[in-house]
């Protein structure tokens, strides 16, 4: 394998912060939790530095979950939506991420 595949800054980790009432309701528990969008592909150890590397802030855990592809039926047409990866990253009580 070439130097430049196990480049970590080559690839981007965090796609985006996914935002929902779900997701700002476990900011405010005793952990604040951040959830944001990887790619599939993506590990909890190349989550953790990312997170280390772009907010300076250590993560306590981080955990994985892979949400499927669903079944849509709109107007009478088939489809679908995409499967998605999701990443919670637990944080220490008083740090903090500023995403805006």
């Amino acid at each position: 394998m070439s130097k430049i595949g196990n480049n970590l800054s080559s690839k981007i980790i965090l796609t985006k912060p996914r935002i929902t009432e779900k997701a700002t309701f476990l900011l405010e528990a005793n952990h604040p939790v951040y959830t944001f969008v990887v790619p599939t592909e993506a590990n909890k150890i190349e989550i953790k530095q990312a997170i280390k590397n772009l907010y300076k802030v250590n993560p306590l855990k981080v955990n994985i979950i892979n949400l499927p592809a669903k079944a849509l039926l709109r107007r009478g047409k088939s489809g679908s939506r995409s499967a998605i990866k999701k990443a919670l990253v637990f944080l220490k009580t008083g740090d903090k991420i500023e995403l805006v």
